[in-house]
């Protein structure tokens, strides 16, 4: 299936839409408690308060965060004009010196037994190489439809022009980019990912070709592991998403430098 969105007659519009982009938001790597409790913050709105992943009474001080995150790289994009916070992603990275039983990837606590795949399943393979991205969320004034078909709230409308509402679209896409770049940038290669069947779908369009490694499981609806060897992505991502890959990495390259496995960011007491 092929994306009107990177026909040849799109490469010329796609740059353009590429700078506005980079030019609207701005890509954080999460260190400090302020900024950590952002992206906490933001996952409780997504996943305690509008899925009901969580229960919002195991979340302190409106804050959604776990075991993984002691271990895990916090990624977030800034709306530059507004200053929110539109989206976030971790990206867990187990260290490789934690002993077989500790710092397993989440997927592995909750699907450990749906994974299938008789070479990809992160047991298998070095600890030192593996990693999973998790906790993907995007704000709701940031999204074109609701989840669980809620209706937007209108109270952040007025903050964005018609402009800012043409870069919504690529809000998700740019996430999954500072993933990879992140994943290269700690120097991981296998990445894992627990996804419902229409985002592999979706990322297949720009070249992002995920392997299902796992049986359906019931997670607010059927979600599969996935795997995709960070190399081969490199390879594969569409031609006309490589100026704002190239962009994404380039700004989070300076965030990354001297953050590693072994000296994970910790998490606070909320």
């Amino acid at each position: 299936m092929k994306n009107p969105l990177f026909h040849e007659s799109n490469v010329m519009p796609m740059l353009k839409a590429h700078e506005a982009f980079l030019d609207t938001y701005l890509l954080k790597v999460a260190t400090t408690q302020e900024e950590k409790e952002r992206v906490y913050r933001l996952r409780y709105d997504v996943y305690c308060q509008e899925i009901g992943y969580r229960p919002e009474s195991f979340c302190q001080k409106s804050l959604e965060l776990d075991a993984h995150d002691r271990h895990s790289i916090h990624c977030y994009l800034e709306h530059r004009s507004s200053g929110l916070a539109a989206g976030c992603l971790r990206l867990v990275l187990p260290d490789p010196a934690a002993s077989d039983g500790d710092q397993l990837l989440p997927l592995q606590e909750y699907g450990g037994r749906s994974l299938n795949h008789s070479r990809l399943r992160p047991s298998l393979l070095p600890k030192n190489e593996i990693c999973e991205i998790s906790r993907f969320a995007i704000a709701r004034a940031f999204r074109n439809k609701a989840i669980n078909n809620e209706t937007l709230q209108p109270e952040s409308q007025h903050l964005f022009s018609d402009e800012d509402r043409k870069t919504f679209p690529w809000i998700i896409i740019s996430l999954f980019l500072a993933a990879y770049s992140l994943v290269g940038l700690t120097g991981r290669r296998h990445v894992f990912a627990m996804m419902e069947s229409r985002l592999p779908r979706l990322l297949a369009m720009s070249g992002f070709n995920f392997q299902r490694v796992g049986e359906p499981i019931e997670m607010h609806g059927q979600r599969s592991a996935h795997y995709i060897d960070h190399a081969q992505a490199e390879k594969e991502i569409h031609e006309n998403l490589i100026p704002l890959y190239l962009g994404i990495k380039d700004e989070l390259a300076g965030q990354v430098s001297g953050l590693t496995s072994a000296t994970p960011l910790r998490v606070e007491k909320a």
